[in-house]
This record gives structure tokens, sequence and C-alpha cells, in this order.
């Protein structure tokens, strides 16, 4: 495979990963997007209406803003240790061996 056929292919594999992300922000006008915890907890008030939760979390943040600011910054964090391992292996094993 010659150097502009794989500058091509890099292209259009941009390409398609900005198409998917931004075609749902296109054609799906009316949607609200909502986190696991509060679909759970309309299922298990359907399921038993008079249900007690046995734990309280021990931080809750003061605003949406602040739990969106703290998810986010968990997730990059994680996909950094996660880079930075992948990184790190993949150069260990390009080393010439001794």
């Amino acid at each position: 495979m010659n150097q502009s056929s794989k500058s091509w292919n890099n292209w259009f594999l941009i390409l398609a990963v900005v198409g998917l992300a931004i075609a749902p922000l296109i054609f799906v006008r009316d949607a609200e997007f909502g986190g696991a915890d509060g679909e759970a907890e309309e299922a298990i008030t359907e399921i038993q209406p008079d249900y007690k939760p046995w734990f309280t979390s021990v931080f809750e943040p003061a605003s949406g803003e602040i739990e969106s600011l703290l998810f986010s910054s968990q997730a990059a964090i994680g996909a950094g240790v996660v880079g930075y391992a992948i990184g790190l292996y993949k150069g260990r094993s390009q080393q010439p061996k001794e």
C-alpha cells in the first residue's frame, strides 16, 4: 500500500468519526439525554413504590454543572492513564532486544 492511499484512508476515517459524532446532533431533535441512575430510579419506583434507599451519597455536588465537571474530569484522567499504559507497552515492544 503506498503513502497516498494510506493518507486517503486516514482522512476517510477522520471524516467518518466526525460524521458519527455530529449526526445525532442533527437528526435527533427532541431527545432528552439522561443518565442511567435516573432511569434505574424510575424503574425501581415503578416496580416497588415504597422502596427506601439503604445508602446515601457521601458527597453531593452543589449543581448539575459541577457533577458534569467531575464526571468528565474522571473520564479524562482515566483515558489519560489508559493511553499512557498503551503507549508505554507499545514503546517497550518496539525497542530492540539486547
